[in-house]
């Protein structure tokens, strides 16, 4: 195929953060599009086959963009440009980052880095229930929880419940030290850790002493109605089918719900049903309760995340398919 060539123009200090240290920006979009990328003056030409080159002036001009706006280019959202500019319209992807939740205690503008992420945000802003179902990494929990802190302190909520059923995942409760609470505060680990990073130690502590700030197991919600509260579920794919209904129907007036999970990663016995699969499907459509299914492409970790669960993706796809073709057989079917 004969080559083309197409030029952008990058002011002299944007070019920096555009290319990276030591060019390292450009050298992954140069490997990811197939392309030359030769830096004259403030003239920057990309040089290539096609449709490698209109990928890699895509990304080149939504970098520029975020860096015109003071944004950081990192190597995560350099990978989400170049992983989304064949299917995205990528002036809506630069839009991504107008959005700011909050700032974190150590000062941090917390905002969303990915379409899907944004979609999730708008879901919590529109709905009273939603649903934020995916791998890890995707920031289910951690945005949920900034919008639950960001609501509280705009007083749109009294206060925050963030629980989490205590599911033995090979591990067994009885042979943890200390009382009850102990036990299960390592589950609430994360949800804490959100909370010090988000909201701030002393913060947290002083809502948290004031009743304000709730962090219980799942079984602590029975019988209880909760009013004007931001209710965070996390990893609900191990809720049984009996305690989603349970905790959906604690919800109140004035309050808000968000129920996280991840459907590849439950840790129920064998033989027992997800409560987070089954209210996905009898759920659906109903006014008020969103539901959004985030990807590998909305992980936010480091990039090998994105990896390892894109191989795993394969594996299960493949026992799937191995198991069916077995089924098959077993019946005569070709």
């Amino acid at each position: 195929m004969s080559q083309i060539e197409r030029t952008i123009q990058l002011e002299n200090d944007i070019i920096l953060p555009v290319f990276g240290q030591f060019d390292s920006n450009i050298r992954k979009i140069e490997k990811s599009c197939g392309v030359q990328i030769v830096n004259r003056g403030d003239d920057v030409k990309v040089v290539g086959e096609e449709r490698g080159v209109h990928k890699a002036w895509n990304v080149l001009n939504s970098m520029a963009a975020l860096a015109r706006r003071g944004e950081e280019i990192t190597e995560q959202n350099l990978e989400y440009f170049i992983s989304s500019a064949e299917e995205a319209d990528l002036q809506e992807l630069e839009k991504v980052y107008d959005n700011l939740i909050c700032i974190t205690a150590n000062g941090r503008p917390l905002k969303p880095k990915t379409m899907g992420q944004k979609k999730y945000i708008d879901l919590m802003k529109n709905n009273t229930v939603v649903f934020g179902i995916g791998p890890a990494g995707t920031g289910k929990t951690y945005l949920a929880m900034a919008m639950a802190i960001t609501a509280f302190k705009n007083n749109e909520v009294n206060r925050i419940i963030l629980t989490r059923p205590a599911i033995e995942a090979g591990e067994k409760l009885g042979f943890l030290p200390g009382d009850l609470q102990q036990k299960v505060d390592p589950y609430l680990r994360p949800l804490y850790d959100a909370l010090y990073e988000i909201m701030g130690v002393e913060n947290f502590t002083k809502n948290m002493e004031k009743g304000l700030i709730e962090v219980a197991p799942l079984a602590y919600m029975r019988g209880r109605t909760l009013d004007n509260a931001y209710i965070v579920l996390d990893e609900a794919q191990n809720t049984t089918p009996e305690q989603m209904k349970m905790f959906l129907t604690r919800i109140g007036y004035g309050s808000k719900a968000v129920i996280t999970g991840d459907l590849t990663q439950i840790d129920l016995a064998e033989g027992k049903r997800s409560g987070l699969l089954e209210a996905t499907k009898i759920l659906s459509g109903i006014e008020g309760i969103g539901m959004i299914t985030l990807t590998n492409k909305d992980v936010v970790r480091h990039p090998l995340v994105q990896k390892i669960i894109l191989a795993y993706e394969k594996f299960e796809s493949r026992k799937r398919s191995d198991a069916d073709g077995k089924k098959d057989n077993r019946w005569g079917r070709a």
